[in-house]
């Protein structure tokens, strides 16, 4: 057994681990050091790779001193139960239910305070709609360095994204009906977004696990997000029918006060419940993913089929090309929460190869709008929309690319699954970088406009 091999039984040990309730990522981290030390050692004293991890993970599960340590740190946990039998056990009080409520509520807060100093909606303010993220995703990095027990060098590095971006965006001179001021109002949520990744994963951002766990959540608190917000169409709908007798505005101002406080509070609780409820999404996720990858296989397959017969890709104007590029990212999202939903122990099956299939149909569509792209500046030139729309696509190009050729290899027993997943994980780093630099630099480079 190669090295190479043991990485694949160290991710397949690890997924085991990480499926028990009471096991954080953290937790995961923890023991996966302990275990990699082991198997070092034991392969310096003159085992194989293959031996030296057999018998380290034999050790890992004696109940020893070392375990015992673990369980002490981490009292009230299943894992304490396990592992310290016949010890006092004291039972966890709370779920984080009320932290996270008062993160929501101060949320809901800031953002109903931010709505009625910009007049929103009787007046459209580019000031409200640029600073929507810096008024939600604050809260919810605090709540996971709160939740993460960070010290104070972690909450410091949890704030310093938030307090550099509010300052940039808000003193850039940005000029009237501003193409770069929407795009970076587009393009920050995504931004605070990985910068939340930090104090989720308790600072640990070189770790690929982690990451995968943050793309794990990142899927199912969309899920749960889209629960709540249909849940609360509903309510608002039948408040409004309820309220209409009384005055037919009522129903309608209700709402203008209620529907912000509750979509910025909303991103907190959904985040609590995948936290609090994660197995249950769990359970969740493979059902999705095997429901919905074939389903974007089929219609990209016969969408990049179509447009490569017809030649139509040529005509490509700028809505549809805005549609695609949607179309690239949602199947970007759908292919990492299909990997991070899935088991790295198991073999090739069926789904794998669907969503190669997937894969190489967006990267050919890909292929055709970055054509029509390139045609449109040659006419046209360079514009804000053009040099973030092409830059996107490059990004998602490489991307495509690079998941397609490792999930070739891993279909042909080539590359353990892993290496897809450190691909993805990795390739994480280059979207943040994208992102950043759209919303920091790319307005002073077209001087506001």
């Amino acid at each position: 057994m190669t090295m190479d091999s043991v990485e694949s039984q160290i991710a397949e040990w690890r997924a085991y681990v990480a499926k028990a309730p009471a096991v954080d990522g953290r937790d995961v981290d923890e023991l996966e050091v302990h275990l990699r030390d082991r198997i070092t050692d034991l392969t310096e004293a003159g085992l194989s790779p293959d031996e030296a991890f057999l018998v380290a993970v034999k050790r890992m599960g004696d109940l020893d001193a070392l375990s015992r340590e673990f369980a002490r740190e981490h009292s009230g946990r299943l894992w304490k139960q396990l592992v310290l039998s016949g010890e006092t056990e004291q039972p966890r009080t709370s779920s984080g239910w009320f932290e996270a409520f008062g993160f929501a509520l101060a949320a809901g807060v800031v953002m109903q305070g931010a709505r009625l100093a910009a007049g929103f909606p009787e007046e459209e303010s580019m000031w409200l709609f640029r600073n929507l993220g810096l008024f939600v995703l604050p809260f919810l990095a605090g709540y996971f360095a709160r939740r993460r027990r960070l010290d104070m060098r972690g909450w410091a590095l949890t704030a310093a994204p938030f307090l550099f971006l509010a300052l940039v965006i808000n003193l850039y001179p940005y000029r009237v009906a501003s193409h770069t001021e929407i795009l970076v109002a587009l393009h920050l949520p995504v931004v605070l977004w990985f910068a939340v990744a930090y104090p989720y994963m308790s600072g640990t951002i070189r770790s690929h696990e982690r990451r995968m766990d943050f793309v794990r959540f990142t899927g199912e608190w969309v899920i749960y997000y889209v629960l709540i917000a249909l849940g609360g169409g509903v309510l608002m709908a039948l408040t409004a029918l309820i309220l209409e007798p009384i005055d037919p505005n009522l129903g309608e101002r209700v709402i203008e006060w209620v529907l912000p406080s509750g979509a910025t509070g909303a991103v907190i609780v959904a985040a609590w419940l995948v936290e609090s409820k994660q197995h249950v999404v769990e359970n969740m996720a493979p059902v999705l993913t095997m429901l919905f990858t074939p389903l974007f296989a089929v219609m990209l397959t016969v969408s990049a089929v179509t447009y490569a017969v017809s030649g139509a890709a040529g005509a490509f104007d700028r809505e549809l090309l805005s549609v695609f590029d949607a179309l690239m990212v949602v199947v970007l999202g759908l292919v990492l929460y299909a990997i991070s939903a899935r088991d790295p122990s198991r073999p090739a099956r069926l789904m794998d190869r669907i969503q190669l299939i997937a894969v190489a149909s967006a990267l050919v569509l890909d292929v055709m709008v970055l054509g029509a792209m390139v045609a449109r500046i040659g006419d046209l030139g360079f514009t804000p929309n053009r040099v973030a729309a092409l830059g996107l696509n490059l990004v998602l190009l490489v991307n495509l690319a690079g998941a397609a050729w490792l999930s070739i290899r891993f279909l042909r027993g080539q590359v353990g699954f892993h290496h897809l997943e450190r691909w993805q994980t990795s390739y994480l780093l280059i979207f943040a970088l994208w992102t950043a630099t759209v919303v920091t630099l790319l307005p002073p480079i077209f001087a506001f406009q």
